[in-house]
């Protein structure tokens, strides 16, 4: 398993649940200095950072990408895989696909977590999830192409009203048409749908792509009641080698908060 950490550079979600923010050179000395293997990267567009720059950051830092979110699709632009209007579904395609390609010139998977969007008023749960099912084969297909996966996050009911939990998730992937859509652990939302977080991640095995390590009040892990031994427990039975990346809000500020993430990982899959 190897280390993660996020660094959003987006000021509209500049709320959100990331360890870093703004300066990208900064942050990712400050990882490195840390000892992550790599950091998570939130930004406005595919073309918000230059590959040639970022190449050049990772390897003086010796990190890697972990992973790209579209997050900003929805946030700036208002676009969901689900929204009843067809040509906003296309764009929210498009959009994705951008930032999939994006990622995948460092071996990294995109995230779809927010832009999956919800069951609008007047639609039916049928209509919406088979909308998303729809946008998840395209751009499955497309990520089997560049060689990546493409990972796909349930949220929890307060965020959205589709697939809330993981089990739910490997049903909905069992329906797509590729096998290139993996699913993202994030122990937050996790907290607040599953009846054991073990328990859902072993019946999730394989289907497992990323897992974000945040505690129950997503803070950095042990900063509150989530009980890691038994999900590092679990994450080993299962040989899981992807990344545990720490989406977690900066508390009680990044450094700290970065400082907390490493020596949690350290502790339980060190």
């Amino acid at each position: 398993m190897k280390s993660a950490v996020t660094i959003a550079l987006v000021p509209e979600i500049k709320t959100g649940p990331w360890i870093y923010w703004h300066d990208l050179e900064t942050s990712m000395a400050k990882a490195a200095d840390l000892g992550f293997d790599a950091v998570e990267l939130f930004t406005a567009s595919a073309d918000a950072v230059a590959p040639d720059r970022l190449a050049t950051l990772c390897e003086e830092f010796g990190v890697k990408i972990a992973a790209v979110g579209t997050g900003a699709g929805k946030v700036i632009h208002g676009l969901t895989l689900t929204d009843p209007d067809a040509a906003v579904r296309s764009k929210a395609v498009s959009f994705i696909a951008d930032m999939m390609a994006f990622g995948a010139g460092f071996g990294a998977p995109a995230i779809i977590g927010s832009m999956q969007g919800n069951v609008q008023p007047g639609v039916e749960r049928e209509q919406a999830l088979e909308w998303l099912a729809d946008g998840l084969n395209i751009l499955g297909k497309q990520a089997g192409d560049r060689g990546v996966n493409l990972i796909y996050e349930p949220l929890n009911r307060y965020e959205t009203n589709l697939i809330n939990r993981l089990e739910d998730g490997v049903s909905l992937l069992e329906s797509l048409d590729n096998q290139h859509v993996k699913l993202l652990a994030d122990l937050f939302h996790m907290n607040i749908e599953e009846t054991s977080l073990a328990d859902s991640i072993r019946v999730a095995g394989s289907a497992i792509g990323h897992v974000h390590f945040a505690d129950s009040n997503r803070r950095p892990i042990g900063f509150g009641h989530t009980s890691l031994s038994e999900v590092a427990a679990v994450l080993k039975e299962l040989d899981y080698q992807g990344y545990i990346s720490a989406e977690a809000f900066p508390w009680p500020d990044p450094d700290e908060a970065a400082k907390q993430t490493i020596e949690s990982f350290k502790r339980y899959f060190g």
